[in-house]
């Protein structure tokens, strides 16, 4: 009976482990794919891996765009031939128990220098898709006072229009 047992819960762990090995590759490649489709400019393939409530979240303050928000500041860009050009070096990839969400962060070769990306995946029907992004710029510590003194005046502004609303 002991034998038994052992089997049932050793094939259900193995299971549980396929299943999320196989959730692992399909979010890479989905990531994967979405950074690629930027890059060649394939506005349909790009916005079909983000889900319709879609939040993506730029590097600028005010860049903080719904599905629609963003399609429409992006779609200049598509249209001319030339997104942009994201290139994964490091990713970590973390799966919720449930295997319906997923979250990430990944370094990323960009015409910026490194940059950051990090969000979360949902699984909706069978695909991930992707649900939140954002994308910030790493500043090295040692040089983060030229950059404070840089965005100083901006930041000040921008921070006292939202206390305003």
């Amino acid at each position: 009976m002991n034998k038994i047992l052992f089997l049932l819960i050793s094939i259900s762990m193995l299971s549980h482990l396929q299943a999320q090995t196989s959730d692992t590759e399909l979010i890479n490649t989905t990531l994967d794919n979405w950074h690629k489709a930027a890059a060649e400019a394939d506005f349909n393939a790009y916005f079909d891996l983000m889900t319709k409530d879609a939040v993506f979240i730029g590097t600028d303050a005010a860049e903080v765009w719904n599905k629609p928000e963003f399609m429409a500041f992006s779609k200049p860009y598509f249209e001319q031939g030339k997104a942009w050009n994201f290139t994964s070096i490091d990713r970590n990839l973390y799966i919720d128990p449930s295997g319906s969400l997923a979250w990430f962060d990944e370094l990323l070769n960009t015409w910026m220098q490194l940059c950051r990306g990090s969000g979360v995946l949902k699984k909706e029907n069978g695909e991930w898709k992707i649900a939140h992004y954002v994308l910030s710029l790493t500043i090295p510590n040692d040089e983060i006072q030229p950059v404070i003194e840089l965005k100083k005046e901006k930041d000040s502004i921008f921070s006292s229009s939202l206390l305003k609303q």
